[in-house]
């Protein structure tokens, strides 16, 4: 079963590429006319993004008592980042990855799927942040429209229902099972009519309750150390915004701060809300128009927004089909010695 999962997830990567072939054309053509010197410097920060993706990782994994080693987590966040290009589910399907490395190491899927839940709160909460500066930005200019707003409606009700889900699970995994439970009825119901069969098993969804309680209850009393995976989320956004920047330089077109963050909040925005994996074809529309309302001109908007997708899509896409191969490659291991286990203080 595992290689047929592993063999359906390349695949769907295969097709990712061959339907998008028109638009890797038209990223080789925008970079032969770009300069070297900077595009080279935006690959940089986005290294130094993966490195700092992984580190974040490695935070809230101290924080439920798992020791991992840092190479391995680089894989890990470069894997899941690929399951959410080519099965996008606003950030859920990486936590599979998440899962499958706890099973192949040892350690609790409980503590590992609220590791991968909050890392996409987390994710949502700090680009919540940012996302609140953009639409200042197009406010101040009169860019803003009722898409953008109901975009951001739509993300926030995503991470007000994980956030939910999380606040279940602290207070009573039969609550949270009661939640789930509904939830995957309510999903069958739906997809019934297309797929002639359940999509979810419901009867599992108690028993993913309590794994997932269990996770939560080793953050009772740690408030403050879910501080610093907040910061380095941020610290993401920050790197990402510096991509933009040295795409607009490596272009040799003038920008400002509010131009800079504006357009990337935009763009990252329907990223997440788009039913396309990673926002393809969408981003480059959206953010490509925004940039363009804010005084950028249309042509220099569009090989822009190419070239930072080159570096911020293309790029980790490729390191991630490489790093997810590796990972299904690696034998099963036993849990690192010295893991803290907390089931003492539960």
């Amino acid at each position: 079963m595992r290689k047929i999962i592993v063999g359906i997830v390349l695949m769907l990567a295969v097709v990712l590429v061959i339907l998008s072939f028109s638009e890797l054309q038209s990223i080789a053509d925008t970079l032969q006319h770009s300069n070297w010197g900077f595009l080279v410097a935006a690959l940089l920060v986005e290294i130094i993004w993966m490195f700092n993706s992984a580190t974040t990782f490695s935070v809230m994994f101290r924080v439920v008592g798992i020791k991992e080693k840092s190479s391995h987590l680089v894989l890990v966040a470069m894997a899941a980042n690929f399951v959410n290009v080519i099965a996008p589910t606003a950030g859920i399907g990486g936590i599979a990855v998440f899962i499958d490395n706890a099973k192949r190491h040892g350690h609790s899927p409980g503590r590992m799927i609220v590791v991968g839940i909050l890392y996409v709160l987390f994710g949502y909460l700090s680009f919540i942040c940012v996302l609140t500066l953009g639409l200042i930005v197009l406010i101040r200019r009169n860019n803003i429209n009722g898409g953008e707003l109901t975009a951001s409606a739509i993300l926030l009700l995503i991470a007000a229902a994980l956030a939910a889900l999380l606040y279940l699970g602290y207070r009573s995994a039969e609550e949270l099972g009661k939640a789930l439970t509904w939830l995957a009825r309510l999903v069958n119901r739906i997809l019934r009519p297309f797929l002639r069969r359940d999509y979810l098993q419901v009867e599992r969804a108690n028993s993913f309750a309590h794994e997932v309680a269990d996770g939560i209850n080793v953050l009772r009393g740690k408030p403050k150390e879910l501080l610093w995976p907040f910061l380095f989320s941020l610290n993401n956004f920050a790197l990402l915004i510096c991509v933009l920047a040295f795409c607009f330089l490596a272009l040799g077109t003038p920008f400002s701060l509010g131009t800079l963050v504006g357009g990337f909040a935009i763009g990252y925005l329907f990223l997440i809300v788009s039913p396309t994996p990673s926002g393809l074809g969408v981003v480059e529309g959206v953010m490509t128009v925004v940039l363009s309302t804010l005084r950028v001109p249309l042509g220099a908007a569009a090989l822009i927004t190419l070239t930072y997708r080159a570096v911020t899509f293309w790029f980790p896409l490729a390191v991630g089909g490489v790093a997810f191969r590796i990972l299904q490659q690696k034998p099963k291991e036993k849990a690192i010695s010295g893991e803290v286990r907390d089931d003492q203080d539960q």
